[in-house]
């Protein structure tokens, strides 16, 4: 783990913004990338002062929102029965996207935003938005929110942390409990919100 650090630090500062920008281009779409290594070394990095923090947040959000539209231009022009068969040489199993597919359409278009804090779900989630043909508009917005804090998070902590691994991987891990704790709490009462208003309307209608 130490060398891997070492390395992402060294190769993060040797490609500069566009390295960030690649690598989270990648972990947003099926390629296993993990975040919680890649953007902590930039943090890192920034609190050296070899790089601006803002500027790293930045382009970690835009390779994000890239790697969402590679997966959703794919299920949106490729479709699920070719998604699903060739899906398995990227660790696309059936089961694990009816899971992701099931959690879309249960939740609508706020599944987009949350799927992003979400571990498994959000390299998937942007699947069933592109099967659904989702509006652009509001699925780069929902992309752009959850990755911008996701992102963030994650920044801060290789600022303040610095390149002690250990203590990365541990924050990186008690963040990724809050942000689904919290993300749980938004989803609950999302859904109290709209069965009210349907409530409402169906008393309204009666």
């Amino acid at each position: 783990m130490h060398e891997l650090i070492n390395w992402l630090v060294n190769t993060i500062g040797a490609l500069g913004y566009p390295g960030i920008f690649l690598l989270m281009a990648m972990e947003s779409s099926v390629i296993p990338v993990p975040s919680e290594l890649v953007i902590p070394p930039a943090g890192y990095l920034a609190q050296q002062g070899k790089m601006h923090i803002w500027i790293a947040i930045f382009w970690g959000t835009a390779g994000s929102l890239v790697g969402a539209y590679t997966n959703y231009f794919a299920a949106r022009y490729l479709g699920r029965p070719l998604l699903l068969k060739y899906g398995k040489y990227v660790w696309i199993t059936e089961e694990k996207f009816a899971r992701v597919e099931k959690f879309f359409h249960a939740h609508g278009e706020i599944s987009t935003f949350i799927g992003r804090l979400l571990p498994v779900v959000r390299h998937l989630i942007s699947l069933p938005a592109g099967l659904a043909g989702m509006n652009h508009f509001k699925f780069s917005l929902y992309t752009l929110m959850g990755a911008g804090i996701w992102v963030t998070i994650l920044t801060y902590i290789g600022y303040f942390i610095g390149e002690n691994q250990e203590l990365i991987m541990r924050y990186s891990h008690q963040a990724l409990i809050g942000v689904v704790l919290v993300s749980s709490m938004i989803v609950y009462f999302y859904i109290r919100i709209h069965k009210k208003k349907r409530q409402a309307a169906t008393i309204t209608r009666d």
